[in-house]
């Protein structure tokens, strides 16, 4: 009996000093609900053995392999960086993770981060324009053993590579974990090692607060949950390895299914009608200040495994359709300034160009190498459009001289009146394959519809990588190449970028990409009726003041292709 009672007691004491060892024995831990909004804040509260440091884990149920996803793009991508990488198809994370710890540094380290500039100037965060502070994760086998357990749901090498892949890469942000740190409107990282904000400062700790008394063990934590959590996401806690709690995430505010944010569609209603109104009077952009709209408000990211471009591009392509349709019953029926056949030959090239050949361009041209070309070209379209405006160019071009002249006469006449000008209407003379000749405001004009259709493959191409219209190429090359005036340009314009809108779109289907269905009717709704308020906004304006606006406009988009963006 004795020898028994001894033994027991030896097996216990081995049992404690096994149990202080792991230093996770007499972990008590509470999660203050069970269930929040998204973007609440969660309270975390218990003790530690004293003297130990703190790992609050809150790791979401939901787990994310490769072979997950079921984009076509995405698939190749994920395949090919997790050969450098050193993750598999298999290899699963949770698909939202955070870690809060008084002890961040056993994870990784704060670094210097550049970034912007063109890509011959960059180079893997070494050079940029810009700098700022980031967290970066460690590589796994420089994290010690009590790192290592303390990551709880996360266990292997090729699971922390791939962890680290998801947070710290922008494809990997943008398909995966889906929540941005940012600096002005640059993906920095995402969420990831988090401490007590009140001591770093640091602008990734925003919403975290950890207050640990290492005497006794004591702590309280509060966490500030993803305000574009998915509804009904379930989430484990995990204090020090050991599982102390489950809350679920619901919904809070109208949720995008496929945008994967929330948001009031009266909101994007709003600003496609702006959007609109501006495109439909110049002729360009639109497509562009849309999906800029879609990543700096909207913030469209996509479902899990979908990389947001693939949701924003067809989501955007409803805008660059719905819009010109807005203003074709103006443009085309009412004031007969559509002149056809540049449109129609036109539209063919850019449906050609976005539905066979632009696939070939999203596949296999480097995207950042090419946005810099475009950039070159569209300052270069740009500079040219403010040339044309100086007199000794207007002094050749006598037709689009004499016709401003006109114009300007025909706004004074009705405002002296109180009437509203009446535009002029294309009087066609010759119609040909390669000569188009007609008449506006009583002065002729010729141009090659041969040669713009042409021109409409190389803009459909663009079109399809960007999911956007490409009136930003063809507008200023209608009034540079084409020498026509703002007036004629801005609807064959609009005729084209339909054309271009549908090419995409089908493209996009073929390729099982749906754009958010609720995201894109709003588009419809609000392009459409910026389309109306553009196309009779436009004669408010005199040529140099649209072309004034449209090279403001082409300068915006080199700076936006450079990254070089000055509110930075």
């Amino acid at each position: 009996m004795k020898k028994s009672l001894s033994s027991i007691m030896l097996l216990s004491i081995a049992l404690v000093f096994i149990s202080a060892g792991a230093g996770f024995c007499s972990t008590q831990a509470t999660v203050s609900e069970t269930d929040y909004k998204a973007g609440d804040v969660v309270t975390i509260e218990g003790t530690i053995d004293p003297g130990q440091n703190l790992y609050i884990v809150i790791s979401s149920q939901e787990t994310f392999a490769p072979k997950d996803t079921n984009g076509v793009h995405e698939t190749k991508t994920l395949r090919k960086d997790g050969t450098k990488k050193g993750f598999t198809d298999d290899t699963a994370i949770p698909a939202l993770y955070y870690m809060l710890t008084s002890n961040p540094e056993k994870f990784g380290a704060v670094t210097q981060k550049k970034f912007g500039g063109p890509s011959f100037f960059t180079q893997k965060g070494k050079r940029g324009l810009y700098k700022t502070t980031m967290f970066k994760l460690a590589k796994f086998d420089t994290l010690d053993a009590e790192a290592r357990s303390a990551l709880s749901t996360i266990k292997s090498k090729a699971e922390w590579d791939f962890f680290r892949y998801a947070h710290e890469s922008k494809f990997g942000i943008n398909t995966i974990v889906k929540e941005k740190t940012q600096v002005g409107n640059v993906t920095i990282n995402a969420r990831t090692i988090l401490g007590d904000y009140n001591k770093t400062q640091n602008y990734w700790d925003k919403g975290t607060s950890i207050q640990l008394d290492k005497k006794t063990g004591k702590f309280k934590a509060f966490f500030k949950t993803f305000r574009h959590t998915p509804p009904n996401t379930a989430f484990d806690v995990y204090v020090n390895n050991v599982k102390s709690g489950s809350y679920s995430v619901k919904s809070n505010g109208f949720w995008l299914n496929m945008g994967g944010r929330y948001m009031n569609p009266l909101w994007v209603i709003i600003g496609a009608i702006l959007v609109g109104t501006y495109f439909s009077m110049i002729g360009a952009a639109g497509g562009m200040l849309m999906a800029a709209f879609q990543v700096m408000i909207v913030q469209t990211a996509g479902p899990i495994g979908i990389n947001a471009a693939n949701v924003l591009r067809p989501s955007n392509m409803a805008l660059t359709l719905f819009s010109p349709l807005g203003s074709f019953y103006r443009y085309a029926v009412k004031e007969k300034r559509v002149a056809w056949p540049v449109g129609i030959s036109f539209g063919v090239g850019i449906f050609l160009g976005s539905i066979w050949l632009g696939q070939y361009a999203t596949k296999y041209l480097p995207m950042s190498s090419y946005k810099e070309w475009l950039a070159v070209l569209v300052v270069i379209m740009g500079i040219r459009t403010l040339y044309e405006l100086s007199p000794k160019v207007m002094a050749k071009r006598k037709n689009i001289k004499a016709m401003t002249k006109k114009f300007n006469e025909a706004v004074a006449t009705a405002k002296a009146s109180g009437t509203s000008v009446e535009m002029g209407r294309i009087e066609a003379i010759k119609t040909g394959l390669t000569d188009y000749r007609f008449k506006f405001w009583g002065e002729e004009f010729t141009i090659n519809p041969l040669l713009f259709g042409i021109l409409g493959i190389g803009i459909g191409i663009v079109s399809r990588s960007f999911g956007i219209g490409g009136g930003f190429l063809l507008v200023p090359a209608m009034t540079t190449l084409g020498a026509l005036p703002m007036y004629v340009a801005v609807p064959i314009s609009l005729i084209g970028t339909c054309f271009s809108s549908i090419g995409s779109f089908i493209g996009y289907l073929l390729n099982s990409y749906l754009p958010d269905m609720v995201l894109m009717i709003s588009i419809i709704i609000g392009g459409f009726v910026g389309g109306m308020l553009g196309s009779r906004a436009q004669k408010l304006f005199s040529e140099k003041t649209l072309k004034i606006v449209l090279a403001i406009t082409l300068f915006f988009l080199f700076f936006r292709f450079f990254k070089i963006e000055i509110w930075i």
